[in-house]
């Protein structure tokens, strides 16, 4: 999986972000790409923002046994899967703003670094390495810039 911790890649995703237009459509899904650009930036506020609420220790067990392996694994992510709630955008959004404040997310990570996401607890399910950070990262910005062609 590329490393969205180095340059090279940091730049070639917020190129592809670059590359959206309020006009872009999407291969598969209802978000429209604005909706989209706010529900990347959900995974980043889960790290730098209490925006969201943590889930109860049950939750978060049932999240580490049964959620955990897809979103930390190299796997793509299936077309039209399931999200978690907090995810879901259902609301309208601004586009520059969502672009804007994902692009920052990103390049926020890839200054902080490797080592400080080595071992850092995730929103949901616990401690994680930094290739899980890396993976999780990469693979769900992937995913939906790819849905929407970019």
């Amino acid at each position: 999986m590329k490393d969205i911790f180095s340059k090279e890649v940091t730049t070639e995703i917020t190129n592809r972000i670059n590359n959206l237009t309020t006009e872009t459509q999407p291969n598969w899904g209802k978000m429209s790409v604005s909706q989209m650009l706010a529900h990347c930036c959900v995974t980043y506020e889960m790290v730098y923002t209490e925006k969201h609420a943590r889930p109860n220790a049950l939750a978060k067990m049932l999240l580490k046994l049964f959620v955990k392996n897809a979103v930390v694994n190299q796997k793509p992510y299936t077309k039209n899967g399931r999200t978690a709630p907090q995810f879901i955008i259902a609301d309208a959004r601004d586009f520059e703003k969502e672009k804007q404040h994902l692009i920052a997310y990103i390049l926020k990570t890839e200054a902080l670094g490797k080592d400080y996401f080595d071992g850092k607890v995730s929103h949901s399910f616990g401690k994680l390495t930094a290739t899980e950070w890396n993976n999780s990262f990469y693979k769900h910005l992937d995913h939906h810039l790819t849905q929407f062609e970019v």
